[in-house]
């Protein structure tokens, strides 16, 4: 019953046509929509080589691949959503524009019709407001690459009826992806938990603590990271993290836990965004040469240590909020980010007291409200001993 629903996908850019590809080929009917009428018809193609390329490799079969194809439409306008069950939007981060596509959207598409931002860091409540009837917007925060990723953020709005809520989750599901529940505050659990991974890293780089490469192998040589923060942050591209860090750092109302780094702007500035440019933190291009990381198993431990217990200090702090479960939270940092074990087991692992005891001496030499301990974290700690 569920897969004979019809979805809209809003924005042919990679986030917008891997959500097309999922839906497709879990069998739903698929209408995707750009407003430049060429980059639908590219994402398409890139869609079309990406299942028959999958079904050569015997990933999926070639019925499938052929199936999920014949599955989707090209809109040309958002008219052509107006019989659809659930409407995802994934187009660019900007809270006006969005508002005026969800006030459009409400006009065109039937009342019973779940409307969705894609959004990794703009308030739920926020788009909503745009709406007359903001029970029926939602958030659905897929990670890239959609189609691989595994985890899906399911973020209510203030005003988020409780059915588009099951409903939500039980097509995401269907999707075969594992959803958790996040609150609508700045970043919903990862984007927010895992802010000190890359934040806490430049602070160290800039400090002269450790260079770039030396921090990555200490992450993933004794943290079992699969990837170092400066690696990931050109991966992600730093056009895309630098905004989600300024964006949750003012949503915040500058709380120094978010604060962006210098370092970081500069990058987005010049435009070295990280692979997709050839240059980034580390440069790309045929030839270069990067520095080498300096696999000194004493300061490994001090930068995995430190990056860790802010980490750490990062979900205790949600969970404080309730932001989401335990489970949920432990969940998304493994899934999400792929990260070798929870933030909260990793925690009693390792000892509280250790943890404390890091973020205590972080405090004192900085005297910056950047490394306050979470209140939840010290409970935890006397509840212990």
């Amino acid at each position: 019953m569920m897969n004979q629903k019809t979805i809209g996908v809003i924005g042919s850019g990679t986030m917008g046509s891997g959500i097309v590809q999922l839906a497709a080929v879990s069998g739903y009917d698929v209408i995707m929509y750009d407003a430049n009428k060429s980059a639908t018809q590219n994402a398409f193609e890139k869609i079309k080589k990406t299942l028959n390329s999958l079904a050569e490799k015997n990933k999926i079969t070639g019925q499938i691949a052929q199936s999920a194809l014949s599955k989707i439409k090209m809109g040309d306008s958002l008219k052509d959503f107006s019989e659809c069950d659930l409407v995802i939007e994934a187009i660019v981060e900007d809270l006006s524009v969005k508002k005026e596509l969800f006030k459009n959207l409400e006009e065109l598409c039937k009342s019973s019709c779940i409307l969705a931002t894609n959004t990794s860091s703009i308030s739920i409540t926020s788009i909503a407001s745009a709406c007359k009837n903001p029970s029926r917007v939602i958030g659905i925060h897929f990670f890239n690459p959609a189609p691989v990723m595994p985890l899906v953020e399911i973020i209510p709005g203030l005003a988020t009826g409780k059915e588009a809520v099951t409903e939500v989750v039980e097509i995401i599901q269907s999707w075969k992806k594992t959803t958790v529940l996040a609150k609508d505050t700045p970043g919903f659990i990862v984007n927010r938990v895992a802010r000190p991974f890359y934040g806490e890293a430049i602070r160290m780089y800039e400090e002269g603590i450790a260079d770039m490469a030396t921090i990555d192998w200490a992450m993933k040589e004794l943290g079992g990271f699969k990837m170092g923060p400066f690696e990931l942050m050109d991966f992600i591209g730093n056009d895309v993290n630098y905004k989600v860090t300024e964006t949750v750092w003012q949503q915040f109302f500058y709380d120094p836990r978010y604060k962006p780094s210098l370092t970081q702007k500069r990058l987005f500035e010049a435009g070295f965004w990280g692979k997709k440019t050839g240059r980034g933190y580390y440069d790309y291009s045929e030839g270069a040469k990067n520095p080498e990381a300096i696999k000194d198993e004493k300061l490994g431990k001090v930068i995995l240590m430190r990056i860790l217990s802010m980490l750490i200090n990062e979900a205790y702090e949600a969970l404080y909020y309730k932001i989401a479960t335990r489970e949920d939270l432990e969940i998304a940092m493994t899934k999400g980010v792929n990260y070798p074990k929870g933030l909260i087991q990793w925690s009693e692992e390792i000892g509280l007291d250790n943890v404390l005891k890091i973020l205590d001496e972080l405090s004192s030499a900085y005297k910056e409200e950047r490394y306050r301990p979470s209140l939840l974290l010290s409970k935890a700690l006397t509840k212990t001993n």
